[in-house]
């Protein structure tokens, strides 16, 4: 497509900025890139932004360019010990939408104490890579459907992972669940990277405080540490008490937050 420049400020050194793509823009001084910004959708429907820029000046300046052609609402994740982005972000308008404390989770049974961990009676836990699709979808769409009608999913982890519209089981290899004979019960599912990621923890209403959800972390966490894993990590929303519970009470602890915010 054609560029699009967009000069702000009066000197005559100043900053030009240049939509080099649909979502992506420079900012120039002297044909030097001091500064990008980049807009993408995520999964959700949801529009978010980013800017890399070495200098405040040229961050507004791309800030400026890129909202003025960008349709509201926008959104945008920082780290929140990053003040000097955070504050950018907030000299242009953006407020604070919802934090997520991000822990580091041990696998150690040892550490975790979930060593001797089972499961309840008449439940069983089945190893990720096994579960039935169809069960698994059915536990996955009553959760959500559970969790719309009460605290709403924007309570839970921000998720970000591609999927085609409406299916929001991307990898059914990655789900270990626990089963009663006919039907699901709740579900872990565990992204095995070079540092493993626990993306949800979920079990059904009516089936919770049973050790359920413990037993699945026991099992998890357990595969992760005899596979060499000495730790995975997990994000929780600041509001969800109950899981911050969860997780500390198995050893994990927050090592920082993450910000989404929106204008």
């Amino acid at each position: 497509m054609n560029a699009k420049p967009f000069a702000s400020g009066l000197s005559e050194n100043a900053v030009l900025i240049t939509r080099v793509a649909d979502s992506q823009w420079h900012a120039l001084d002297d044909d030097l890139v001091v500064g990008r910004g980049h807009a993408q959708h995520r999964p959700d429907g949801r529009l978010f932004v980013s800017i890399d820029a070495w200098h405040d000046a040229t961050f507004d300046r791309l800030a400026e360019a890129m909202l003025a052609e960008l349709p509201a609402p926008l959104y945008t994740v920082v780290d929140e010990a990053d003040v000097e982005l955070t504050a950018g972000w907030r000299r242009t308008g953006f407020t604070i939408r919802r934090r997520e404390w991000e822990y580091v989770v041990p696998t150690d049974p040892r550490v975790t104490g979930l060593e001797d961990v089972l499961p309840p009676s008449g439940v069983t836990i089945v190893p990720a890579g096994q579960a039935d699709e169809r069960l698994l979808r059915a536990v996955d769409r009553a959760i959500r459907d559970e969790v719309e009608a009460t605290v709403g999913w924007e309570a839970m982890p921000a998720e970000v992972v591609p999927r085609p519209e409406g299916d929001t089981i991307v990898d059914p290899s990655r789900y270990t669940v626990a089963a009663a004979p006919d039907h699901y019960l709740g579900l872990i599912r565990v992204a095995p990277v070079y540092r493993p990621r626990i993306g949800l923890v979920a079990v059904r209403a009516d089936e919770q405080r049973r050790g359920i959800a413990r037993a699945l972390l026991a099992h998890a966490l357990g595969t992760l540490h005899r596979s060499g894993f000495a730790a995975a990590w997990t994000e929780v929303h600041e509001s969800n008490q109950a899981a911050s519970a969860l997780f500390e009470s198995i050893g994990a602890r927050p090592m920082g937050s993450t910000l989404e915010l929106v204008r």
